[in-house]
């Protein structure tokens, strides 16, 4: 299929995380992050913050352990998995995420460009907590190779 473009504002997955303290204690010390706001309550606090955040491409974190899988990603938007790259990524947050938040996740196809020997899809992730605030997007770019 060469024109996805009929798929553009497709859901390709929703799912839902709860924030774990121990996986915000491992993203940080996967990135080797040092700031005592994402693994010191009081410290956080005392900086205005309701406990310990998560840091910034906690995102990932949560698709890993929540969402889809490159696998099923890849079914979804029917692409070989063995010609995808890694575009892009960005994070937009819009308010705190910290432990004990359910997130819920909807990962929608924004956009779909067909470049002479590469497919480009624009997927974004919008993340709302459990009182239905939105409190992170998640804007990728997927590239599959012709």
């Amino acid at each position: 299929m060469s024109n996805y473009n009929g798929l553009v504002g497709t859901e390709l997955s929703r799912f839902s995380f709860t924030v774990e303290r121990g996986k915000i204690r491992e993203m940080v010390l996967a990135i080797g992050d040092d700031n005592p706001v994402y693994t010191d309550t009081e410290y956080a606090r005392n900086m205005g913050y309701r406990d310990i955040i998560a840091p910034p491409t906690f995102g990932t974190c949560m698709d890993f352990w929540g969402g889809q899988d490159f696998m099923t990603l890849c079914l979804n938007l029917k692409i070989n998995p063995l010609k995808v790259l890694h575009g892009g990524q960005e994070y937009r947050y819009l308010g705190e995420i910290n432990p004990g938040d359910k997130i819920e996740a909807r990962c929608t196809l924004k956009g779909f460009a067909d470049k002479g020997k590469m497919h480009i899809f624009h997927l974004e992730t919008i993340y709302q907590n459990q009182h239905g605030k939105t409190v992170l997007v998640s804007l990728s770019t997927v590239i599959e190779r012709k």
